[in-house]
Parts: structure tokens; C-alpha cells; sequence
């Protein structure tokens, strides 16, 4: 089902009057239409074999940049993950599309955007949860995906891209120090290294493994109980394992339809915090947790603490939630 875009965002001159159907990168563009070139480049013609030095093949975009990557489209198709500081499946996801979008060597750029820092980006874009990824191909916008997605789906996904922009013209790629070996390569700063115990975990979830995840994780938690980094990356996989193969109408309805059926409650809450409505989540189980006995109790109270890790102990919506909590125990 297509969803209405606003024709301009604030300052933007792309247009973005349809967000085409998902799954529209397999079929063509969202009108069938061939898309043409924003004004502005060199010679006003389509992305056919042009070449265009960037500096990066992953870019940082504000609301006010937009217009000047958005006209890259022409050239390749760009990328856009809508993403914020306090989204952890966006932590979980980011990294896959960075390392993606190298693998095709400029014939895709990345462009991020911090949805908290460029809200008429979000509202541009009808972000109604994230992490949200959705590309401009031609100055057209190709909803991709919603939500942490496993490699291998991120890649297809990039293929069929490129497929849709050479059957619309856009043909060309963006040269950046990333793509050319050089001398320069070993100046990069290098990734960190993953430790030993955590590598068969790390490798899991990557691949979209999220129960064998959650095993590897219990495992290195069973060998070394005090590691956070491994307690952090549990909590987050097993939100993605809980919701994994499940769409947000069928958990919605679920929970619409039996609101004292408790496992359907978490998993709207589960829905929630993954999507970014970690208000939402939190005010329903804190709900739920005062209107229930005390044996149901203990479950919403270990879904909240659970979630309370996800999202961070530092954040401000935690330390409130946390604080109803304490009120409801004692």
C-alpha cells in the first residue's frame, strides 16, 4: 500500500509527493515511470555512466544537507538509514548496512540520518518507527525495510536496488578513498577487535541466527558473569529473537483482542521499544503490572527489566519507568 509523502521537505527542492509500495525495488518505479534528474548537476542529464568523487561512501545527512545528497540519485542510488542514538536494533543494524554498502564499491551511498538532530527528515520520510531504511533512486523514494534484518537480507535487498536503478538509467558511481586500495588504506582507523569468547555470538546474530544468538551469549555469561558488553548484546537479541518471524498488525491485534492475555501485552511492548516507543512500552507494562496478580507480576516486572537494559540504564525514560516501578513494589 503506498503511503502520501509530502511534496518538499523544509528547505528541500526533491521530490517526495509518493512513497512507492515495499517491495517495489523487485518490480520498478513506483509509478513505472523512468525517474529524472534533480536540477542542478552539472549538465542536467541522467546518472548513465557518471562518475562523482564523494568523501566517504557513508555520510552523515541533516535536513539541511539533504538536497545536495539527494541529487546524487541520479548518479546512484542513495541510502538513508533513519536512525537515533538511543535505538539499539539500530546499533545492530547500522554497522551491517555500512559494511554492505562497501561491498558494492560505490554503486550504492549511505546516507544517515539522525532522526532526533533532523526531525523534517523523519517527517519527510513518514518515520513512524525505526531504524528505517528507505533509498532514493532518480530523486524517487524505494521504502526498503523497517527494523534490525539480517545480512544476508540487507545484501539481496542492496541487489535488487541496483537492479531497479539500471533499469531506470541511474548507472553511474561514487568514488570515495573507501573504495580505491591504496596507500591510504592502512591510515583508517581499524575496527575493533572482537574478542574470542564473543566471536561465535557476534557471528550469529549477524547472520540472523538470533536463537543460536541468545545460546552463544548465555553461554559467554555462564563462563564470565560480569561482562556488560555481553549482557548488552543478549538483552538486544533476544528483543530481535522474541519478534523475530512475527508483523507488527498480528502482534498488535493479538494484544487488541485479549488485553488480559499477558504474553501478548509483552509483546506489543517488545513491538514498541524496537520501533522507538519506548514510552509507550514502558506506560504499558507499568499499566499492566498494577492491574495484574502477584504471579503474573513477575513476568511484566522481568520483561520491564529486560527492556530497561535494551534501551540503556543512563536514559532518562528508564530512570522514570524505573522510579513507577519502585513505587508499584513497595
Amino acid at each position: 500500500m503506498s503511503q502520501q509523502m509530502p511534496e518538499r521537505i523544509p528547505g528541500g527542492g526533491i521530490d517526495l509527493s509518493h512513497l512507492a509500495a515495499r517491495g517495489s525495488a523487485a518490480s520498478g518505479a513506483p509509478d513505472g515511470t523512468r525517474p529524472s534528474a534533480p536540477a542542478g548537476g552539472a549538465d542536467d542529464r541522467s546518472g548513465a555512466g557518471q562518475i562523482v568523487d564523494v568523501p566517504d561512501l557513508v555520510l552523515d545527512v541533516t535536513d539541511a544537507t539533504f538536497e545536495q545528497i539527494a541529487q546524487l540519485s541520479a548518479v546512484v542510488p542513495v541510502v538513508f538509514d533513519l536512525w537515533a542514538e538511543w535505538c539499539e536494533p539500530c546499533k545492530t543494524l547500522s554497522p551491517v548496512i555500512e559494511r554492505v554498502t562497501r561491498e558494492f564499491s560505490g554503486r550504492v551511498l549511505l546516507a544517515k540520518v539522525d532522526v532526533d538532530a533532523n526531525p523534517g527528515l523523519a517527517q519527510a520520510f513518514q518515520a513512524q518507527s525505526i531504524p528505517t531504511v528507505v533509498a532514493l533512486v532518480g530523486g524517487r523514494p524505494v521504502p526498503l525495510f523497517q527494523g534490525a534484518v539480517p545480512e544476508a537480507q540487507v545484501r539481496e535487498v542492496f541487489g535488487q536496488l541496483v537492479q531497479l536503478a539500471e533499469q531506470q538509467g541511474v548507472v553511474g558511481r561514487v568514488e570515495a578513498p573507501s573504495v580505491d586500495a591504496g596507500d591510504d588504506e592502512g591510515d583508517a582507523p581499524a575496527e575493533p577487535a572482537i574478542p574470542p569468547a564473543h566471536l561465535a555470538a557476534v557471528e550469529a546474530a549477524e547472520r540472523g541466527d538470533y536463537a543460536a544468538a541468545v545460546a552463544e551469549w548465555e553461554s559467554v555469561l555462564a563462563k564470565a558473569p560480569a561482562d556488560a558488553e555481553a549482557r548488552a548484546a543478549l538483552v538486544q537479541v533476544k528483543l530481535l529473537h522474541r519478534l523475530e518471524g512475527r508483523t507488527a498488525d498480528a502482534i498488535r491485534s493479538a494484544a487488541a483482542a485479549d488485553p488480559g492475555d499477558i504474553e501478548a501485552q509483552l509483546g506489543v511492548a517488545d513491538l514498541d521499544v524496537a520501533g522507538g516507543h519506548v514510552e509507550d512500552a514502558f506506560l504499558r507494562l507499568l499499566e499492566l503490572f498494577a492491574a495484574t496478580d502477584a504471579e503474573q507480576r513477575t513476568a511484566v516486572r522481568e520483561r520491564l527489566l529486560e527492556l530497561f537494559e535494551v534501551v540503556g540504564a543512563a536514559d532518562p525514560r528508564v530512570i522514570a519507568a524505573r522510579g513507577r516501578l519502585a513505587n508499584l513494589l513497595y
